[in-house]
């Protein structure tokens, strides 16, 4: 029998609900609420690769939140050659460089590697991580997040979610920044993890989450990091402990379509990845991709890693 209204199937039906109660504005939570209601520590994290032209001002929006009691440590971890390093330190920030890091696992392989390996030098219970090439910040990004976190209550990952602006030649539209995100995250959860369609930005940068999750969690490497975090901390904790902060608009600069390719298929593998082990699909995702170039398909490997939870390296396991 046909279902008679398929867009209001359980999952789906609770994932509307769930975007209704658990969506909230960034002033909701501005800084002095942050500092005043607060009941665990803050580290807020920008992983960076070659971010000179941007990481002066996402500090510059950050740091006083510091001075404000909104949060406790602001941490760089960089791997750069544009002296992006230099401006974070001249900017008040604590910089470290990622290849330092957990050494032993050899070279940084991407943006989840980085803040895998920042955990062990973020002190926080609550650590906020956010992209080092946002061309708008404001202290809302970090405080917006936090604040439902580090505060009394069972929320324990709040992720963000904005309207993404398309800049191009001929101007800028209000919307179509979010290609991937658009064309690739969202069908797949829809289809895949339904429970997660009403998160808006499933591939954001910006979270905040309670150390005693992430550590326990697998890190993937690369682009594929945040919508797995976000699927496994579904897995873990349930839909119920999870937010998502309104933070307005955010801007940062847009890669060409080819470019945009190795990362939709790091998040298709990432997602198929997760429904394997869950047994919603019967295949594991393919770890090499056909890219077009110059008329003629090339095989490129582009294998998932996967870090695994830190908390074994605070039993001696790693």
């Amino acid at each position: 029998m046909t279902d008679p209204d398929p867009v209001t199937r359980p999952p789906l039906d609770a994932a509307r609900a769930w975007a209704q109660r658990a969506t909230i504005g960034h002033e909701v939570w501005p800084a002095a609420r942050v500092a005043a209601e607060r009941e665990r520590t803050v580290s807020v994290v920008l992983p960076a690769r070659n971010e000179a032209a941007t990481i002066g001002a996402n500090l510059d929006a950050l740091l006083p939140l510091r001075d404000a009691g909104a949060i406790d440590q602001v941490v760089v971890v960089d791997d750069s050659d544009d002296g992006t390093a230099d401006i974070a330190r001249a900017h008040g920030a604590e910089v470290h460089a990622q290849a330092a890091l957990l050494s032993q696992y050899g070279p940084v392989l991407g943006k989840g590697d980085a803040m895998w390996r920042a955990l062990t030098v973020a002190t926080g219970d609550v650590v906020c991580f956010l992209d080092a090439d946002t061309e708008n910040p404001g202290p809302h990004f970090a405080a917006g997040l936090v604040g439902p976190v580090a505060a009394a209550g069972t929320v324990q990952l709040a992720k963000a979610c904005y309207r993404r602006p398309f800049r191009s030649a001929a101007g800028t539209e209000p919307t179509g920044g979010g290609r991937v995100t658009e064309l690739t995250a969202r069908p797949l959860l829809n289809a895949l993890f339904p429970a997660l369609a009403g998160v808006r930005q499933p591939l954001a940068g910006e979270i905040a989450v309670r150390r005693e999750l992430i550590e326990r969690l697998p890190l993937l490497c690369g682009y594929a990091v945040d919508v797995a975090l976000l699927i496994d901390a579904w897995r873990a904790v349930g839909l119920d402990a999870l937010v998502q902060v309104d933070l307005d608009v955010r801007q940062n600069r847009h890669h060409p379509l080819e470019q945009l390719a190795p990362m939709a298929f790091e998040v298709t593998g990432a997602i198929l990845r997760r429904a394997q082990e869950d047994g919603r699909v019967a295949e594991p995702p393919p770890d090499v991709m056909l890219a077009q170039g110059d008329g003629a398909l090339e095989a490129v490997a582009r294998p998932l890693v996967e870090r695994p939870p830190l908390a074994l390296a605070r039993h001696g396991v790693l």
